[in-house]
This record gives structure tokens, C-alpha cells and sequence, in this order.
């Protein structure tokens, strides 16, 4: 039976005088309004908010939250997304006092402390990724790859370099064009050979004296290490461009390898990916670049210097971009990742790296008999399956199967994403999950796939919302409740 509580809008729950709490009289001569604020930022009248007791919101949200999954209730295997376990413990050391009451204008010698943890983090992520420089400013992955590309396109300014283009393979995320794009650059696809690797002979041919960068995810999109990397790097650094690397597959490779001993000029972490953050929901998130030497005047300012025996924010950096985000970047994130860092030290990252590869080939050797994995019998941190030829021989997509596996308590993998494989479902299962976790999963995906077409078109049947139109919701928003719900798709302003 549906929750009435959990779905029913704080507006229909509203009945008049009700209060979650009742406040004393003012006790202090109270000047009018009008005194205090200028006419125009007054409001004719109050806001029609709600009108609830504390038991009934308590219930609501209570109730409401029930009805979500959350990586502390499942198992969410969203390739490309490392949905991995958030540690508690790092999210208490955020929740200090000291660090998470700090005023963002605080004087730097009040935060002495917070400074030496920035630094202190600037370092380990220059070591882990073998590049030097280190902003923590960026606010997000795609934030943190617009930054970077943004300091390239400084780097060929300051040299009067007029590079124009920037490259990708066909599995890149979507993200990499879309920062291309605005950071002033034309984007060219580089195709991929049938391997998933890239297509060289096509890269050779897009190569000439406007290339800027070459973008690679390394590992890639499909699960799999690129092992001519060397090679790619070199070529695009003959002509005079530089090499990016998405780093949003560092959890395969934390303590084995570094971007920058394999030819990367620039990268971008994921803190939220690779250093267990929470994840989802539209942030704070933050997205830390690392790049080369002869890139580093050019990061975004300010950067946390260690100057005699004390920390500062360094803004005196005349070749800088300039900042990319206001105060210092969304710092508890940051905590959460050096504590995650720390905790781990360099054999526990590494250990990170090897099982999260031992758990997606596992995983991939239960599932590759129920739906095929086109590239390879290994994986690194994950790997793409096709639903393809179930789709051929019942006509049950991948989407069909993401729906039905809500029914049984697993959140779907990322689907149809990358478009170089047909009805995709890419699938990670990260280090923290076990094995028992892992087989009731692949259990579960053999036992939805002997099921009827006819049920799986319809999955899920457990959920209080099935299959929305989720084409109309992106486009036609209903921002606004209205009495008679017939809701708005206009946002004041």
C-alpha cells in the first residue's frame, strides 16, 4: 500500500495554525519594518508556506527517505560512477568544529591548521598522480577538466601558440566535448578500433600544428587500460600538444601507475570517485587538477604555499586564469578525501586499486554467460556488457533489465552509455562490495532475464513512480506547486 505520508506534499499536509514551534514574545523594542528595510524588498504579504507540526514533517522526510536507495542501503554498480561505500569516519572528521564551522573570510592565521591540511593534500595528490601542481579549486570532474583546459589555453597564449582543437576518443564522456567547447576550442572525435582501444592510424591523421590537447580516460569507458598510451603521448607531444587525463577512473590505478609517468600533461580527480565522498544529489562536489611543471603558473589561484613556518593563500601569481570558483573551492570535500588518503596510506591505495579490479573481473566472469561483454575476457575497475542479443531474440532491452533489478533491491548499472556498444550496461562494482554481494547479483540478473518480456517491458511494479516520461520531465519542469496541481514550468524571477 503507498505511504500517504512519504508522498503527500508538506503543502497537503498544511492545515492553519499548526507549528513546529511557537516563539516568546520580543522583549526588545521591535522598530517597525519599514524602518529597518527599504520598500522595495518588502513583500505585500507572508509567504503561503506550509503549516505543519514537527511529528508530521519528521514523518514526511522520514518516510520519504525510505523510499530512495542510497550506496548505505544498496548495491549500486553505476559504471563510470565508482558508487563505492562512503567510510563514516571521514564524514565525522569533516564534521568538526574546526573544520566545518570555519568562516570562508577567516583571517589566515586563524586557520592555520586547515591551510596545512590543503597543503598536506596538494602533495599527496601531486605524488599519486606524478604532476606537481595542484589546484584544489575546481568545484566538480567537469569542472576540474574545464579548469584544466582553460590553463592549456593560457599555456598556448603566454607562448602565442594559436592551438585550436582539441581531440577524444568516441568512448570519452560526454563531459570532455562539452569542456572543450566552452573552454574555446573546436572538438574531434578519434576513433576507436574494434578493441575499444584507440584507433592510431586515425589519431595520426587528425594530428597537425592546431592540436592543443589530446583528452584520454585511461582506463577507459569500456573498463579496459589503454597500453599504448605511451605511444599516443608521444605522438601529440611532436606536435606541440598536450596529453589530458580524465581521472575519472583513478580507482583502478591508485598506487600501480601515474598519468604523468605515462605521458599526461594535465588530469582532474574525482574526490567523490576515487577518495569516497559522498556522491550524488547535485554536489558540493570538487574536482582537484594535477599538471606538469610548465603548467603550473598558470593554475587557478589562490594556492594553499608553505612560506617560512607558516601557510598562506597565494594569489600572487601574475600568469594565473584567475579564480574558477568563489572562496577557496567546496573544502569539506576536500577533508573528506585527505582523511580517506591518510587513512589508507600508499599500500592501502593500492590495495584499493587491486580489488577493485578482483571484484569487476569476478563480476564479469559471473555475467559475461547470462549477457555478453564484447571487449575482452578482463577488465580493470569495470567493465560493458550488451544486452543486445537478448533484445534480438525477446525484444527485452537493457533498459527493460536496469527497471526490474529495482525490484529486487540492486540499482541499475549506467545504461547505454558508451554509445560504441549497443544496449550497454556498464557495470562497477568497486572495492567495497563482497562476494556474496556480488553473486546474489549476478543471480538475480539470470533470474530476470528468464523472466517474461511482458513482466520486464512493465518493471518495476515495487516502485510508487514506474517509467516517466523522463524526455517531458527534462524538458517541460514543473517547478512550482499550485493548489489545484496544475503545477508551472516558469521559475520567477
Amino acid at each position: 500500500m503507498r505511504n500517504l505520508k512519504s508522498t503527500t506534499l508538506l503543502f497537503e499536509l498544511s492545515q492553519p495554525g499548526r507549528r513546529g514551534a511557537t516563539l516568546p514574545a520580543c522583549d526588545v523594542p521591535a522598530p517597525p519594518i519599514g524602518e529597518l528595510l527599504p520598500a522595495d524588498a518588502l513583500a505585500a504579504g507572508p509567504p503561503p508556506l506550509p503549516e505543519v507540526a514537527e511529528p508530521e514533517v519528521i514523518r514526511h522526510f522520514t518516510n520519504l527517505s525510505t523510499l530512495n536507495m542510497s550506496v548505505d542501503t544498496h548495491f549500486y554498480p553505476l559504471g563510470s560512477c565508482t558508487m563505492k561505500y562512503n567510510s563514516k569516519r571521514n564524514e565525522r572528521m569533516a564534521g568538526l568544529p574546526g573544520m566545518a564551522d570555519l568562516h570562508p573570510l577567516a583571517p589566515e592565521e586563524t586557520i592555520q591548521g586547515l591551510l596545512q591540511l590543503l597543503f598536506e593534500l596538494q602533495q599527496m595528490l601531486a605524488e599519486i598522480s606524478g604532476l606537481p601542481c595542484v589546484s584544489l579549486q575546481p568545484a566538480a570532474g567537469a569542472h576540474g577538466e574545464l579548469a584544466a583546459l582553460m590553463v592549456a589555453a593560457a599555456y598556448y597564449r603566454h607562448h602565442k601558440l594559436g592551438r585550436t582543437k582539441v581531440l577524444a576518443p568516441d568512448s570519452a564522456h560526454g563531459t570532455n566535448p562539452a569542456s572543450a567547447r566552452m573552454a574555446g576550442f573546436d572538438f574531434v572525435t578519434v576513433k576507436s578500433r574494434g578493441d575499444g582501444m584507440v584507433d592510431l592510424e586515425d589519431l595520426q591523421s587528425k594530428l597537425d600544428d592546431q592540436i592543443a590537447v589530446f583528452m584520454i580516460t585511461n582506463p577507459s569507458t569500456l573498463g579496459l587500460f589503454d597500453r599504448q598510451v605511451p605511444r599516443i603521448a608521444e605522438l601529440v607531444h611532436e606536435r606541440g600538444g598536450l596529453i589530458y587525463l580524465d581521472g575519472a577512473n583513478m580507482n583502478a590505478i591508485l598506487g600501480i601507475t601515474r598519468p604523468g609517468d605515462f605521458g599526461a600533461d594535465m588530469m582532474h580527480y574525482n574526490p567523490h570517485k576515487t577518495f569516497s565522498g559522498p556522491h550524488g544529489g547535485g554536489g558540493p562536489g570538487a574536482g582537484p587538477i594535477c599538471v606538469a611543471e610548465k603548467l603550473g603558473p598558470f593554475l587557478p589561484t589562490p594556492i594553499v604555499e608553505r612560506r617560512d613556518d607558516r601557510f598562506i593563500l597565494a594569489h600572487d601569481r601574475p600568469q594565473s586564469i584567475g579564480r574558477v570558483r568563489s572562496f577557496f573551492g567546496n573544502v569539506g570535500v576536500l577533508v573528506r578525501a585527505y582523511c580517506y588518503i591518510r587513512t589508507h596510506g600508499p599500500d592501502g591505495l593500492k590495495a584499493v586499486a587491486e580489488n577493485a579490479v578482483l571484484n569487476a573481473n569476478y563480476l564479469l566472469s559471473r555475467v559475461k554467460h547470462i549477457l555478453p561483454v564484447p571487449h575482452g575476457e578482463r577488465c580493470m575497475h569495470e567493465f560493458v556488457a550488451t544486452a543486445a542479443p537478448l533484445k534480438k531474440r525477446s525484444g527485452v532491452t537493457a533498459m527493460d533489465l536496469a527497471k526490474r533489478l529495482l525490484d529486487y533491491g540492486f540499482h541499475a548499472p549506467t545504461v547505454y552509455f558508451p554509445l560504441t556498444v549497443p544496449e550497454a550496461m556498464m557495470i562497477e562494482p568497486t572495492e567495497t562490495e563482497s562476494k556474496e554481494t556480488l553473486d546474489a547479483f549476478a543471480e538475480v540478473l539470470f533470474r530476470i532475464t528468464e523472466e517474461s518480456p511482458e513482466l520486464l517491458h512493465e518493471a518495476p511494479h515495487s516502485t510508487i513512480i514506474s517509467r516517466p516520461d523522463e524526455v517531458r520531465a527534462a524538458r517541460q519542469h514543473v517547478l512550482k506547486w499550485t493548489p489545484d496541481g496544475s503545477g508551472s514550468a516558469e521559475v520567477s524571477r
